[in-house]
Formats: C-alpha cells, structure tokens, sequence
C-alpha cells in the first residue's frame, strides 16, 4: 500500500492565507520523513464559506519540499478548461516535479462553478471528454489536428512536453455507477470519492471491475486509489472530540453545494455528524485507524489511499501530530 494526503487548501474567510502557505510546506516535510508516497491538491471555484487555493501553484510551491513523493491533482474540473493550457500546465508541473506528476480530473457538479465559466452544465460530460483526449493526444503526438464540438485544432504541435513517457498517469475521481464505469475506458484508474459508505463503495468496485474486463484491462489497475477523510489521535475520545466539529462544518457546506445530487443512489450527507462519521470517515485511535485501512484494502482492492487531515478551521498543530502520529504507528504496519 502506498500513502497520499491532500494539502489543506480550504481555510474560513479571514485565515492569514500566507501563514497557511508556509504550514502547507512544514507539512509536507513532515509527511515525507513520515513515509508519505504522495501529496495532492484539490479544485474547486467560487467556495463560499471558505477560501480555496488553487491546487497547482500550491502543488509547485511544495514541490521542492515533496522530494521523491509523487505529487498530482486530486481532481482538476477539466470540464471548465482548454485542453492546450492544461496540456502545457500538467507538462510543466511534470517537469517541476521530475517526472512525478499524476494528473487527477473529475467532471464537477456545481452550477456556480460553470455559470461563472460560460460552460452550460449540460455540455459538461462531452466538454470533459474532448478536453482528455486533446491532452492524451498533445502529449503523445507530433502533431494533432482535433476538430469536436467544444475545441478545434489545426495541425499543432505540442512542444512543452511531460517528462513521463508516453505521458503522466491520468486518474479520475468519479462518484456516480456510469462515470465509474466510464473510467475504465477514459484512464489509467479510477481514483475512490471515499464520501460513501464502504457497502456502496464495493458495490461500484464491481462495476469497476467488470467494466475493466470488458475493456481487456487488469484489476487492480496501478494506481487505484481511495480518498478518505482520516483524523488520529492517541485515544479514541480525542480524536472524536478533536475532529467531529470541523468535519461538520465541511460536511455541511458539501450539502448545501448539492454534492448529495451526484453521490450514488441511498447515500446523503444530510446527517448528523455522528450518524454520517459511521462507516464513511476513519476516525480514531492507531489501531482504529489500521483496522479500517486494512478492511477497506481487503474490500476494495485499492493499492494507495489518500487522506484529507485538515478541514476548514483545524489548528495546525493537531494536523501535524496525525501526521506523526500516522507514520509512528500506522504506515509501518503496511510496509511490512
């Protein structure tokens, strides 16, 4: 198993956002001694409550930090982008990194994001899917003629390539059963929205699964990942006390941005907080926290699991001892 976490990027309006930056940084150098693998960022627009970076100048910041960790983006909304910008970005941030970068992508959901864009939610999906193969096609060709809906391209010729050859690793974070099996067809792997709880999540795993058979490819694919809301601390207690409020407050604004419209049928996050934790987020002492990593990898078949430590609020401090507390006690009993 391979470890990730995902930097803090959201903070309540008013955070000192330079002091944000510089904790960003102390813990990455904290996550790469602990035995880290990865390090990711997340995007979204227009985040009302909260402040949020955006994930690729920050991912550049921390770059020189991560050392050997591979870095990538949770997702990028690729829906609301050209695909030659991103094509050149993804190429530069690949080249930053020396030939570490994982290009993660998802399909949105808030009309905000692509009102704001002059994207109609409507074209989002076909808008997505010609963005990704003008990429594939930019970094893996000479020259690319592209004539679709959304984007037109006559005989161009990338030349700020990735260092990765033939092209960075393409993952995409999908929550809905059809996007699931889409995936199968679209990228190297489907990255886990571990927001479910894990009976659904394994369910859509065999969806996954059979989509990949169908298409000629093994399971588990490289790089098949499950993202997870994960809190430690040395006792249960503190660590439902310490995490709960401000994962509350994340949960809260998830429903209200109407995230439950694109969670797969029977789950919801209008829940009390103690009610929605069960079987959802991993919450806990270490043994607690080996427990439910090793349940969820026998189940899942995932071969890396990222973790979000931080939400909207939470003193640095306490996201710092998980770090440590995760690579003391934790990540070694994977490693064996």
């Amino acid at each position: 198993m391979r470890f990730g976490f995902s930097l803090p990027i959201q903070h309540p309006v008013g955070d000192h956002l330079p002091q944000r930056v510089a904790e960003a940084v102390e813990m990455v150098r904290l996550a790469r001694q602990a035995g880290f693998d990865h390090v990711s960022a997340s995007q979204h627009y227009l985040a009302a409550p909260f402040q949020y970076m955006q994930p690729l100048p920050l991912l550049a910041r921390v770059a020189a930090e991560a050392g050997d960790m591979t870095l990538g983006t949770g997702i990028m909304l690729l829906a609301l982008h050209q695909p030659v910008d991103v094509a050149e970005s993804i190429a530069t941030m690949d080249v930053i990194c020396g030939g570490r970068f994982v290009f993660g992508v998802g399909l949105g959901y808030r009309d905000v994001e692509f009102d704001a864009f002059g994207v109609p939610k409507g074209q989002r999906l076909s808008r997505f899917l010609e963005a990704l193969e003008v990429v594939k096609r930019l970094w893996t060709e000479d020259r690319v003629t592209f004539h679709g809906t959304h984007f037109q391209l006559d005989d161009v010729s990338l030349t700020m390539r990735p260092v990765q050859k033939p092209r960075p690793p393409i993952v995409v974070a999908a929550s809905n059963d059809r996007m699931v099996q889409r995936v199968a067809r679209i990228a190297d792997a489907w990255t886990i929205a571990g927001h479910a709880t894990l009976a659904t999540l394994e369910r859509q795993v065999g969806l996954y699964r059979a989509a990949l058979e169908a298409e000629g490819k093994p399971f588990p694919p490289p790089r098949f990942s499950l993202g997870k809301e994960l809190y430690i601390a040395r006792d249960m207690d503190a660590a439902l006390r310490e995490a709960l409020p401000y994962l509350a407050t994340k949960y809260e604004a998830y429903a209200q941005w109407g995230q439950d419209h694109v969670l797969p049928a029977g789950e919801t996050f209008h829940l009390p907080i103690e009610q929605l934790r069960q079987d959802r987020f991993i919450v806990g002492d270490p043994q607690y926290c080996i427990e439910q990593i090793a349940e969820h990898e026998r189940r899942l078949g995932i071969q890396q699991m990222g973790f979000r430590l931080h939400w909207p609020g939470m003193p640095h401090q306490r996201v710092m001892q998980a770090i440590e507390l995760l690579g003391a006690h934790v990540l070694p009993h994977f490693r064996r």
